[in-house]
């Protein structure tokens, strides 16, 4: 049986020996409902973080200099090159929402519940996009290599633009529309992304 602690007890003296015991494998020691640390090796959650930081270091650089090539360059403004900069765009984000993992390996989120709602929309919103995304330079492609004479009427800067756009908008809409009820409670949002490190465990 889990132990817990008495509302009526403030002085730390109180507590039963077990209970100190475990206050340090507790991400907040002071929260007899915390989760628990998890146990990982110093080594492992080394090797974690070089990778994780590497990782989201490059992701961004590399979709940072493909923002930067087709924005800057006008003869890069193509229907397809539009597709590819909201994906670059898209996987940057992504890239840095990476850097946020490092301090979940040993399990707690720290950065509290208001951060968590913006992590969790980001996150699912730009993953959206990015899927959205690549569907669409399908369809690009798709078009491009099946009706090539008509690829240039069916396929318009313009009409690029506005699919991003629509894009974008959807994924927003559709995480919105997910997590509406949790917007009074955020703590329900930690429950459905894993991240119940601050109640209810």
């Amino acid at each position: 049986k889990p132990l817990t602690v008495n509302e009526n007890w403030t002085d730390s003296a109180d507590l039963p020996s077990a209970l100190k015991m475990e206050g340090g494998d507790l991400c907040f020691p002071e929260l007899n409902s915390s989760c628990h640390k998890h146990r990982r090796s110093p080594s492992f959650i080394l090797l974690a973080s070089v990778l994780l930081s590497v990782f989201s270091v490059l992701t961004a650089v590399l979709n940072l200099l493909l923002i930067i090539s087709i924005s800057h360059f006008r003869q890069l403004h193509t229907p397809t090159n539009l597709l590819l900069l909201s994906l670059g765009v898209a996987d940057f984000f992504v890239g840095l929402l990476l850097l946020f993992q490092i301090p979940l390996l040993d399990g707690c989120w720290y950065l509290g519940d208001l951060m968590c709602v913006f992590y969790y929309i980001f996150m699912v919103t730009t993953t959206c996009a990015s899927i959205g995304t690549m569907v669409l330079i399908s369809v690009d492609r798709y078009v491009a290599i099946c009706y090539p004479l008509h690829y240039p009427v069916k396929i318009t800067p313009k009409r690029a633009g506005i699919s991003v756009f629509l894009c974008w908008t959807c994924s927003f809409l559709y995480d919105i529309l997910m997590m509406k009820d949790n917007f009074q409670q955020p703590v329900l949002i930690f429950l459905f992304f894993f991240l119940r490190c601050n109640f209810l465990c």
